[in-house]
């Protein structure tokens, strides 16, 4: 253990901060060391925090059990914390903890489009990380903030990667078909979404279209240069536990056949695959064959919900071309990619 890191998590009673316990109990480089979260669980058991709203599988990881919860304050031992506080809250709170020398890995959208912070998928734009430096001179710190997208974006964004990279990109358009748990807890109300499905969940579409943008952009002369690409979203949110789904439509930049586009998106890997990165799946995409996937039910666990599963590409219409992809909205879409955020940053030597 003394050989591991110490982290912590902020915001760890709620939904994705669960997600975070989960990952982070075995994990072989860092070392689940505090838990911190709202005044009202403070001084409480983690088990008795979560008591009746432990919404992960499988029961509470005994090495977390007992620990303490304490307040979102920087007088914590670990210098690592990893942010899942609600976004009405996440901004003021993850600015003093980078401001008192820690290292923020985020999931919380407070931080993601700011002109010095990092918006980081390992496998799509590991050089965004040249921009720490110049946010430590800003904020006069050794700490600094860095953060995932959106949980749709990711999924988007990873798919979006090896195409805009061999082809280029003129128009994406998207239709997410999002899950229940990206709701957080207690999330949407059971009669509203029981045989329904509600064609709106409140800043998604705008967080899609310009996240996707500053992950396929550039960062050169000490400037985030956004992607020249048009994007259009629509979102819907669905009833289904985790995994969102997305019907996605491309203009290519230039013209390939579909073995082509197949081959891009099934021979794609990034620094995390050639690192061999303890949370990085063996592929970050996964093609399926069959005529009817990815399915939520089936397919979102695939790789232990990191890899993006997609299926029937095929010719459009409109555009070039379409698929569908699944990626699991807690584990890659949220938790799953902060910790490989950070496994990235030490293997960096940032930590």
């Amino acid at each position: 253990m003394e050989r591991k890191i110490k982290v912590a998590v902020l915001g760890a009673t709620g939904a994705v901060g669960q997600r975070f316990v989960e990952l982070l109990q075995d994990h072989p480089w860092f070392y689940l060391h505090e838990l911190a979260a709202s005044k009202e669980s403070a001084g409480r058991s983690y088990e008795e925090a979560v008591r009746g709203r432990w919404i992960v599988s499988g029961d509470v990881p005994e090495t977390a059990k007992s620990m303490t919860v304490r307040e979102c304050r920087p007088d914590l031992e670990s210098r690592l914390v990893f942010s899942a506080l609600d976004s009405s809250i996440a901004g003021p709170i993850e600015e003093e903890f980078a401001k008192a020398g820690y290292i923020v890995s985020s999931n919380s959208r407070n931080h993601r489009m700011d002109p010095d912070v990092p918006l980081l998928i390992p496998e799509v734009n590991p050089e965004h990380l040249r921009v720490i430096e110049r946010q430590k001179r800003n904020r006069r710190s050794h700490g600094y903030i860095i953060t995932n997208p959106n949980c749709s974006t990711i999924g988007l964004a990873i798919c979006l990667k090896p195409l805009y990279g061999r082809f280029g990109l003129r128009s994406v358009f998207v239709v997410t078909y999002q899950a229940l748990s990206g709701a957080g807890y207690p999330g949407v109300p059971a009669l509203a979404i029981s045989d329904n499905v509600i064609p709106y969940i409140k800043d998604e579409e705008p967080k899609i279209e310009a996240e996707s943008l500053k992950l396929l952009g550039k960062y050169e002369n000490g400037r985030f240069e956004y992607a020249d690409i048009r994007i259009s979203a629509q979102c819907a949110r669905v009833n289904v536990t985790d995994g969102h789904l997305e019907a996605v439509s491309v203009e290519l930049g230039r013209k390939a056949d579909l073995d082509e586009v197949v081959d891009a998106l099934k021979t794609f890997k990034g620094l995390p695959q050639e690192y061999k990165l303890p949370s990085a799946p063996e592929c970050p995409i996964i093609v399926r064959e069959e005529e009817d996937r990815p399915q939520p039910k089936f397919d979102r666990m695939e790789g232990n919900g990191m890899p993006v599963v997609i299926g029937r590409i095929r010719k459009c219409n409109v555009l070039d071309y379409k698929f569908f992809l699944l990626s699991h909205n807690t584990m890659r879409g949220a938790a799953g990619t902060a910790v490989l955020n950070a496994e990235l940053l030490n293997h960096e030597g940032y930590l």
